[in-house]
């Protein structure tokens, strides 16, 4: 089978990471959640007690760390400097701070070039905010997926609410519409849809609806080589 790589981008709450990690497990293809490699670098700028409005700070430890993404069972496990965070870098604490930390230019840069090399051989299924626009510009399939605020609020509420954290519907929505604001409005790659990714609105589709639509989309741009 031809490998080729697929960037999907969109907003908080849109559902990629969990798209992204079926549509490469169908495909064969290594998944790479770029959301958890930025939440890895609050998280640890967070223990070190680094402010996350210091960038040279954060910038600086996240120069010093080693970031890890392992495949497991359980899904991809992240790890900084050996030691498994996959759990901690999903808290309400790292989630509040992310997108301003993922708004330096200085760690963009950095986590840009390590995707870029994980994406170099091909093969690889990547989400993020910026993968079709900045990481993978020749990405050959590239899809923006997005859903209602509401929506994206209803899955990441059904999200916390099962891991025990206290919120509710509707601070979920308001802080996923603030996280858009910071998101669109950053000066170093805001999110934004490329010229040339395929808009896909799953507000009304099933999570297998939307794999299978990007499934489909990446046999017609490989001429059905990955079937």
């Amino acid at each position: 089978m031809t490998k080729f790589n697929i960037a999907i981008d969109g907003p908080a709450g849109a559902g990629k990471s969990t798209v992204a990690r079926m549509v490469a497990g169908e495909l064969g293809f290594i998944y790479v959640d770029t959301g958890a490699m930025y939440r890895a670098v609050t998280w640890k700028a967070l223990q070190d007690g680094i402010d996350p409005g210091d960038a040279p700070g954060v910038s600086r430890a996240a120069s010093a760390m080693q970031i890890s993404l392992v495949p497991g069972k359980d899904g991809q496990q992240v790890f900084v400097n050996g030691q498994d965070v996959s759990v901690p870098i999903r808290s309400k604490t790292v989630t509040d701070h992310v997108s301003q930390i993922a708004a330096i230019p200085e760690v963009r840069e950095l986590l840009v070039n390590l995707q870029k090399q994980m994406a170099a051989s091909k093969g690889v299924v990547m989400d993020g905010r910026d993968i079709g626009t900045h990481v993978l510009p020749d990405a050959e399939v590239k899809v923006y997926l997005t859903a209602s605020v509401r929506k994206r609020a209803e899955r990441r509420f059904e999200e916390v609410r099962g891991a025990g954290a206290v919120t509710t519907l509707d601070d979920m929505e308001r802080d996923i519409a603030r996280r858009d604001r910071l998101d669109e409005g950053r000066e170093a790659s805001p999110l934004v849809q490329a010229k040339d990714a395929v808009l896909l609105d799953s507000t009304n589709m099933t999570v297998p609806e939307v794999v299978e639509y990007i499934l489909q989309l990446g046999r017609s741009r490989t001429g059905g080589e990955n079937q």
